[in-house]
């Protein structure tokens, strides 16, 4: 639950890119033209003209060289990268970036990172959800540059980041290519759902009934396959991520139940059936109790097809 709720923190701010060459093309990112190589042949070059200047939360960060030992302290920027081919540009990262299994894991933590253990890594750019200000300052004092990649609220900020990082890498065609391909996978998914219908969802972050409402990043993936948010009622502070009463979700019989809680917190379709009286809920009864891998729940990277895909299969089971 703790790493649910630190990873959905920040919002980002996305950058902008220059170069120069006798050919080039634009990509407009935030209204900021970015410029990469290419040659007479109109393809783009092996690398991208350096340095390069990111615009994020922080400021605006000058790349000077690629990056060829990044340290990743966030999860889903983990993802990122090695999703966008920069995977053996990843030198380290943090201690929760268990995905993909040849991630190069180590010992430092993304919530509480220390100095002292990342100048021990001699990075050329740290790629982070929250620093503090004065670490921050720290690298910058030693010219080690850092990148926000703040916890992402809708999939527009998922495909920003993304982007972000293939020019900030030089992966950019990788990076539009994977924005490319989840956009038209989950187009796909967003069409089969309507067609299937809609319902009734909870969400479970811990089985103290922690939830997200439709204001989140998670809830608005639900939202957008047409699906009602039993937590958007009982959220009087407007947090995102209101603890539901036992009383409450039993009232509302959701026809879905999602566990994001197997890893964390051992729960399970049969721990759900063995709750007093949730043994009665049309979701228990139906068989629509989904066990949800908690990082793919939890993170807002590429994988995010594949939790938009669990929920689907989820509803298609349900028609069925």
């Amino acid at each position: 639950m703790k790493k649910i709720r630190n990873l959905i923190l920040l919002l980002v701010i996305v950058l902008a890119v220059c170069g120069c060459s006798s050919e080039s093309t634009q990509v407009k990112a935030t209204g900021t033209e970015v410029q990469t190589d290419r040659g007479s042949s109109g393809e783009q070059l092996e690398s991208m003209m350096y340095p390069v200047t990111v615009s994020h939360g922080a400021g605006d960060l000058i790349v000077e060289n690629k990056p060829s030992r990044i340290l990743s302290l966030s999860p889903a920027a983990t993802e990122i990268l090695f999703a966008i081919g920069a995977g053996h540009q990843v030198y380290a990262v943090d201690d929760q970036s268990n995905y993909p299994p040849e991630a190069p894991t180590t010992g430092i933590s993304g919530y509480a990172p220390n100095l002292e253990a990342i100048l021990g890594m001699e990075p050329d750019l740290v790629v982070h959800s929250y620093l503090p200000e004065d670490l921050e300052t720290s690298l910058a004092n030693v010219g080690i540059p850092s990148m926000a990649q703040f916890a992402a609220s809708s999939l527009a900020d998922t495909y920003e980041q993304i982007e972000m990082l293939g020019i900030a890498t030089d992966n950019q065609q990788a990076a539009e290519g994977l924005i490319s391909s989840m956009k038209l996978e989950i187009q796909i998914l967003v069409d089969k759902a309507e067609i299937l219908g809609g319902g009734t969802f909870y969400h479970e972050l811990d089985q103290t009934y922690y939830s997200v409402t439709s204001s989140t990043f998670i809830g608005e993936i639900y939202t957008l396959l047409g699906l009602e948010n039993i937590a958007d009622d009982a959220d009087p502070d407007g947090s995102g991520y209101p603890q539901l009463t036992e009383e409450y979700i039993l009232a509302q019989n959701p026809d879905f139940i999602f566990l994001a809680d197997i890893k964390c917190c051992g729960q399970t379709s049969a721990t759900v059936n063995s709750r007093p009286g949730w043994g009665a809920l049309s979701a228990v009864q139906e068989n629509v109790v989904i066990e949800l891998d908690d990082d793919i729940a939890s993170r807002w990277g590429p994988r995010v097809v594949n939790f938009i895909s669990e929920i689907v299969n989820a509803m298609e089971q349900r028609a069925s």
